[in-house]
C-alpha cells in the first residue's frame, strides 16, 4: 500500500481499545503504509511515519525542525493558530542553527547527570512524603493525584525557582496550551497571556533578588550574538520547561505504574530484584502506547522516506510510540521485557531536538519506582484494566486517574 491508496485519510491520533493498548492502525501502517496520509485534529493533512528507522532518520535530519508560525505547515490543534506548536512561544525559542545550539547548551547545563544524581535524595524524600500523605488518607487512592502529578511539579518548580503551590494554575495553563480539541482559540490566547504575565512577574522579582535557580541564572545569559536573553525568550523558556517538566513526567509515572500492575508478575519481579528498576523504566517508556501525538517536522525540501518521496512543504508527523513497537528494531516488540538491554527507544525523540529534560525525567521515574517498591510492596490496581481511562484531546497522552490500593 502507498499513501495514494488511502482515499480518505484516517483521523490521527488513532483510537485504541483500552487506556494502555496500542491502536491497531500502528501495525497496519508500519507493515502496509509506513508513510501514510492522516488528518490531524485541525482538519489539516500530514504524513504519518511509523517505522523505527524512518522516524529516527527524520527526527535526526538537521535540515528539518518543528513547524514555526511562518511555515505553511499542518496545524496539530483545531484552534486557529494550531495550538502551542504554532504559538508565540514556539516562535520565540530558536529552532535552527547557532541560536538553537546556544539555547540548548545553556538549558542543558541544568540537566547533567551530576546534577540529577544530586537531586535524587530530595526527590526520594518528597516521594516518601507524598506517599505517606496518600496512605494516611486511606485506600483506594488516586496515585496520579496523590503522587504522579505533585512530584514532578515540585521538582521543576524547585529547579526554576517558582512556588509549587501554584501547581493548579500550571496544570490549567498546560492543559489549555497542549489542547488539540478541548479549548477554543480565545481560551488558548488567554492561557498563554496569563502564563506569560506570571513568568514575567517572577523574572522581575529575580532581577531584584536572584536565587540559586535556573530562572535567576538565565538573567545573566547571552545569546549566540552575545546579547542578553530577551524577556520574551526568558518567559517562553520558563513556560516550556514548566509544561514539559511536569505534564509528560506526571503522566508517565502513572502510566508506568499501571503497566507494571496490570500484570502483577512484573511488579513482583521488581520486588524480587530491585536492580531491574532502570531497565523497567526504559521498557515502560518504550512500550507506552498512550504517548500522545508525536513530533512534527516541516519539510523545506523533498525528502525520501522509505519508498516514498515527500515533497517540500509536507508536514511529517513522527510517531515515536508506533516506532517503538517496530519488530524490525525490537524483538518481541509488543511484549514488556523488564530486562531489555540495550533499549534504544525513541520516547524522547532523536537528533538536535531530542528532549532536553530526559535526564530529569529518567531520574524522577527511577526514584519514584524505587520508593513505591520499598514503601508499598502490596500496591495493586483498585479497578480492572478496563476501568482505566485515557486523557482525551491533549497532545500528550495520559490517564485521567490511577486508582490503587495496598
Amino acid at each position: 500500500m502507498t499513501r495514494s491508496d488511502i482515499e480518505q485519510p484516517p483521523r490521527f491520533p488513532f483510537e485504541a481499545a483500552g487506556a494502555l493498548d496500542a491502536p491497531a492502525e500502528w501495525a497496519e501502517f508500519r507493515e502496509r503504509c509506513p508513510v501514510g496520509k492522516v488528518v490531524l485534529a485541525s482538519g489539516d493533512e500530514a504524513a504519518l511515519i511509523t517505522r523505527y528507522q524512518d522516524v529516527k532518520a527524520v527526527l535526526s535530519d538537521p535540515r528539518f525542525t518543528r513547524p514555526t508560525p511562518g511555515d505553511d505547515a499542518a496545524r496539530v490543534a483545531d484552534t486557529e493558530s494550531g495550538g502551542v506548536f504554532n504559538s508565540d512561544m514556539a516562535a520565540v525559542i530558536p529552532q535552527h542553527g547557532p541560536a538553537h545550539l546556544n539555547w540548548r547548551r545553556t538549558i542543558g547545563k541544568w540537566f547533567t547527570a551530576k546534577r540529577m544524581n544530586a537531586l535524587r535524595p530530595a526527590i526520594a524524600a518528597m516521594a516518601e512524603q507524598l506517599i505517606d500523605e496518600m496512605t494516611a488518607a486511606g485506600a483506594p487512592a488516586d496515585l496520579k493525584a496523590g503522587l504522579a502529578f505533585p512530584l514532578p511539579v515540585w521538582v521543576i518548580c524547585d529547579l526554576l525557582g517558582v512556588p509549587d503551590t501554584d501547581r493548579d494554575l500550571f496544570a490549567h495553563w498546560s492543559d489549555v496550551m497542549l489542547s488539540m480539541t478541548r479549548y477554543t482559540q480565545q481560551e488558548f490566547d488567554a492561557a498563554q497571556a496569563e502564563f506569560g504575565r506570571y513568568l514575567g512577574g517572577h523574572l522581575a522579582v529575580k532581577r531584584a533578588d536572584p536565587g540559586e535557580d535556573l530562572l535567576s541564572a538565565l538573567l545573566s545569559e547571552t545569546d549566540a550574538d552575545g546579547e542578553p536573553w530577551s524577556d520574551a525568550l526568558l518567559a517562553a523558556t520558563g513556560i516550556g520547561l514548566l509544561i514539559a517538566g511536569h505534564e509528560t513526567t506526571a503522566n508517565m509515572i502513572a502510566k508506568m505504574v499501571a503497566m507494571l500492575l496490570v500484570d502483577r508478575t512484573r511488579w513482583e519481579a521488581l520486588l524480587a530484584d530491585p536492580a531491574l528498576v532502570r531497565t523497567a523504566v526504559e521498557e515502560s517508556l518504550r512500550l507506552d502506547a498512550n504517548a500522545g501525538v508525536g513530533m512534527s517536522r516541516y519539510l523545506t525540501e523533498d525528502l525520501e522516506v522509505g519508498d516514498a518521496v515527500l515533497p517540500s512543504g509536507t508536514t511529517a508527523m513522527c510517531s515515536m510510540a508506533a516506532a517503538n513497537r517496530d519488530e524490525r528494531a525490537f524483538g518481541g516488540a509488543a511484549e514488556m521485557d523488564l530486562r531489555r538491554s540495550p533499549n534504544p527507544h525513541l520516547a524522547f525523540g532523536a537528533g538536535a531536538h531530542a528532549c532536553l529534560g530526559q535526564p530529569l525525567a529518567r531520574t524522577e521515574l527511577q526514584v519514584t519506582l524505587e520508593v513505591l517498591l520499598r514503601k508499598l510492596p502490596g500496591l495493586e490496581l483498585a479497578v480492572p484494566e478496563t476501568g482505566l481511562r485515557r486523557v482525551e484531546g491533549l497532545a500528550v497522552g495520559g490517564l485521567r486517574e490511577l486508582p490503587v490500593r495496598w
